[in-house]
């Protein structure tokens, strides 16, 4: 009986499946890729937000303790050279694009100073008072927009099948898990940091091999917090509810949600190179800001929709089982 179950269940949600159904949620409501554009339009053509003055006034400190724990002079020279040269092209309003809730951005951590169409953009330079301030509110403001985004991006995905939570609350949730994600992501990440540079200074083969069994040990952790989020914005979950959802998500469908999750990194990181192929001075630039919104918007729809068809799989394959179970045991 239990066989003859599991013969009847419909095949589950299918990635490229899942995928065109994404692009064409987000063709039909193209509405969505609104808070993207605008973003990436800022980051390119709008005010930098540099760190310069705030590397000069640490300048003499980070020399003073090189040369205390006896680092060459032409090391330290190199090292401002570099520190230097990262203070220039830093756009600290590149924090706006938060994670793991955050608008995307085609232009967010991209270390490199360039021009626009419209001639070089104003620089403002925050100090050490400033800092912190600065850092808390871009974050905030990245937090409130990726719950917007994800908001509207989950609506255009499922529309009617969606139990869509009221702003404030999404806001709230919004940063709610964007802590708890990075408190999971710095109490993994430091040790695991710790194990490899260890590793590195007994042997080098060691810590290529360490890597590797991360890299592959890593889908155990990726999968479900991928899909942390998801719960919150489709069905109105809270924050821990979305967390255990996207566990047992992935505890049932690993093998295809890490493909799944693979796919969309590739396409999505893939496709910026061609996005960035046009030089940032020349109008093209545009093209490949409405192709990364889309994109990346679409893949975002793409996650919302095969999340909601493979959950509906996995409580139809419990209910199946759950007779079958009953009956065996009896």
């Amino acid at each position: 009986m239990e066989v003859s179950s599991l013969e009847n269940l419909p095949p589950p949600p299918g990635i490229i499946d899942s995928i065109k159904a994404g692009f064409d949620a987000v063709a039909s409501r193209i509405a969505a890729i609104l808070l993207p554009v605008l973003l990436n339009l800022f980051l390119w053509l709008g005010p930098r937000l540099r760190v310069e003055t705030l590397f000069a006034s640490m300048q003499n400190d980070m020399v003073t303790f090189w040369t205390a724990i006896r680092i060459p002079a032409e090391d330290i020279q190199r090292m401002l050279e570099d520190y230097g040269r990262l203070s220039q092209a830093t756009n600290l309003f590149g924090l706006i694009r938060t994670l793991p809730i955050g608008i995307s951005s085609l232009f967010a951590g991209l270390n490199e100073p360039f021009t626009t169409p419209i001639g070089d953009p104003i620089a403002l330079q925050v100090t050490e008072l400033n800092f912190p301030l600065w850092v808390m509110g871009l974050t905030l403001v990245g937090w409130v927009g990726g719950a917007l985004y994800f908001r509207s991006v989950a609506w255009a995905a499922l529309t009617e099948k969606m139990k869509a939570p009221d702003i404030v609350r999404a806001v709230i949730q919004t940063i709610l898990v964007s802590i708890a994600f990075n408190i999971v992501f710095m109490a993994i990440g430091i040790p695991v940091f710790m194990i490899i540079i260890v590793a590195a200074q007994i042997s080098a083969f060691l810590a290529n091999l360490l890597v590797l069994f991360i890299t592959l040990g890593s889908v155990l952790v990726i999968v479900p917090m991928f899909f942390w989020v998801h719960g919150i914005f489709s069905n109105r979950e809270n924050v821990i509810s979305s967390m255990l959802s996207s566990i047992q998500l992935a505890r049932f469908t690993l093998p295809t949600s890490s493909l799944f999750v693979l796919t969309i990194f590739l396409l999505s990181y893939g496709l910026n190179f061609l996005w960035r192929i046009p030089k940032f001075d020349s109008w093209v630039t545009v093209l490949g800001i409405f192709g990364h919104s889309f994109v990346t918007t679409a893949l975002l729809a793409a996650s919302f929709i095969y999340y909601h068809n493979m959950n509906i799989w996995v409580q139809l394959v419990l209910e199946r089982l759950r007779p079958a179970n009953i009956i065996k045991q009896a």
